[in-house]
């Protein structure tokens, strides 16, 4: 191999390059065995865990858990919420980094940082900055009172709690993978006569789709899961405002413990099909990227 090919010195002393990854077997095996030994007792013991938990009564008590009343109206809201927040961003995510990749503007390195802010904010900080703005003491709260529009302690407060914790995962997929696109293949498009939507959807949107996939689920798993800030702006009423991971936490104080983990479950469930749905993406991008590449015509 080219690597491998001995150097000789000017005393005529061979030499072969060491190659980066020429470490003993001691060292690859033990690296490799404290990655999985830390794996094993973070992220597999644990969810093993739910699951024995979960089916500790016998499955009647596990079908009980997650079809009783309460289960359901959680299971219903998270989808619900779920379904308004992920369009919602995606429609956000692909107008942010559209513009952040392809123009050229004033305060373009202020958007970014906003689209970051999520990151840097804890989620319990930021449902109480909605608690401080539209509860009925809030900012805006006697307004809304005065017009009869409830957000806190309701689905709007989760729903707006939930976007801005998910708000950078679709547009900060897209914007370093739009940027090393550049604008090449849309100036040509639009010089041969493509309309601006046409040229988005025959040149842009194929060239981003594994990105906005990717994007998408990672929020979807973020709405699903989040905690913290709807935590704060929920209530915690029973059959209203009671997501699944706020229903776990219910139930696990309530000491009921095979319906908590019977609902977290479910969660978990949820989890490891968007793990196989990422990996089923970072797959098909691979795939993509090594293969022969396929562009939409433009006319």
């Amino acid at each position: 191999m080219a690597g491998n090919v001995p150097l000789q010195t000017s005393k005529g002393v061979n030499l072969t390059p060491r190659q980066a990854t020429s470490e003993s077997k001691f060292v690859r095996w033990t690296l490799i065995s404290i990655a999985l030994l830390f794996l094993l007792l973070v992220l597999v013991l644990p969810l093993v865990t739910i699951f024995v938990k979960a089916f500790e009564q016998g499955v009647a008590v596990y079908v009980a858990s997650i079809t009783e009343p309460d289960a359901l109206s959680a299971i219903k809201l998270t989808l619900l919420v779920a379904a308004i927040v992920v369009p919602l961003n995606l429609l956000f995510g692909i107008a942010a980094s559209w513009a952040i990749a392809k123009f050229e503007f004033k305060g373009k390195s202020f958007l970014i940082t906003l689209i970051d802010l999520p990151f840097a904010v804890s989620p319990v900080i930021a449902g109480l900055i909605f608690v401080l703005l539209f509860s009925a003491h809030g900012l805006l709260g006697p307004w809304l009172l005065s017009h009869n529009i409830q957000i806190i302690f309701a689905v709007p407060g989760i729903v707006l709690a939930s976007i801005f914790v998910t708000l950078p995962f679709v547009a900060r997929e897209l914007i370093p993978l739009m940027q090393a696109q550049g604008t090449a293949e849309e100036e040509a498009a639009l010089t041969l006569g493509a309309s601006g939507w046409k040229t988005f959807f025959r040149i842009t949107l194929p060239n981003i789709k594994w990105g906005l996939f990717y994007g998408l689920i990672l929020c979807n798993a973020r709405t699903i899961g989040e905690f913290g800030a709807i935590s704060v702006v929920s209530g915690h009423i029973r059959g209203l405002t009671n997501t699944m991971p706020l229903h776990v936490e219910i139930l696990y104080n309530e000491y009921q413990f095979a319906a908590s983990f019977a609902v977290a479950s479910l969660m978990s469930i949820l989890a490891l099909l968007t793990l196989v749905v990422k990996n089923f993406i970072e797959w098909k991008s691979a795939d993509e990227l090594h293969g022969p590449k396929h562009s939409g015509g433009a006319s």
